[in-house]
């Protein structure tokens, strides 16, 4: 099982990489997390392929900063370098000005208003519409896209919403009562041809009140990881290991999933 990390890069984003790169087999790079400008996903993702090609990289494209234009430019990079697979989706609020909503044919415009935002952001449509565009408008053929699938809603929907053109997904919320149906979205991918790549996040005492902030229930701790992990072996593709920003978890989390990579 492949173990991947989510990446959440910021100026030294170059050195974390040499230090953890033979404990993982690829990267799940943010894009401007919360928001808030940090290093380009896609900026990282193409300097993190050029320099360990062997690791698997997935950017997350995150459109409501960026317009049509700077949408496709960061894909078209992407495909250029050979990244193995990019994930647009809406994200949050941006820290300045207001989000942009790209529609199918490349207009787009801005969202101002704080409820029609909210809609917008928590609708399934907006990284379909990010996706024609890049496919039949900008004429992005070569790149993988993948799309977020959540256990908050039910399998069908997840399964439904695989069966269209993606190329790969990534399941959000994964913890002791959403197994099952992580394994019925797996069965359904496999068939399909498809990989799935589940967050697996682990809670530690640094991260529980952001764990709290945003919501989410972790998927283990620290204790149990590598037992939940085993269970998913032969399920999925890999796991996206994170503690939420809490590096040292993520250090420790890496070493112990040493266990099941493979």
């Amino acid at each position: 099982m492949k173990v991947l990390y989510e990446f959440i890069p910021k100026k030294n984003f170059l050195d974390l990489a040499e230090e953890i790169k033979d404990m993982l087999d690829g990267w799940n790079i943010t894009d401007s997390a919360s928001g808030i400008p940090a290093p380009s996903a896609a900026a990282v993702a193409c300097t993190l392929k050029t320099k360990y090609p062997e690791k698997l990289s997935y950017p997350m494209l995150i459109t409501n900063y960026k317009g049509p234009v700077e949408v496709a430019a960061a894909a078209k990079a992407c495909e250029a370098v050979g990244i193995d697979g990019m994930i647009p989706d809406p994200g949050d609020a941006p820290r300045y000005g207001h989000a942009i909503k790209t529609n199918r044919d490349g207009s787009c415009e801005l969202l101002t208003d704080e409820e029609q935002f909210e809609n917008y952001r928590r609708s399934t449509g907006p990284a379909e519409n990010v996706r024609d565009f890049l496919r039949e408008v900008a004429k992005v053929n070569d790149l993988k896209l993948g799309c977020l699938v959540t256990a908050r809603r039910p399998a069908e929907d997840a399964i439904a919403r695989i069966k269209e053109p993606w190329d790969f997904c990534f399941f959000l919320r994964l913890d002791e009562q959403s197994l099952p149906k992580l394994k019925e979205v797996a069965s359904a991918c496999k068939d399909l041809g498809k990989s799935i790549f589940p967050y697996f996040v682990v809670e530690t005492p640094k991260n529980k009140k952001i764990l709290e902030r945003i919501g989410w229930t972790s998927t283990a701790i620290m204790e149990n990881a590598v037992e939940f992990a085993e269970k998913l072996e032969g399920v999925v593709d890999g796991i996206i290991a994170t503690c939420l920003g809490d590096l040292e978890g993520d250090k420790k989390l890496l070493e112990l999933l040493q266990k099941v990579r493979g």
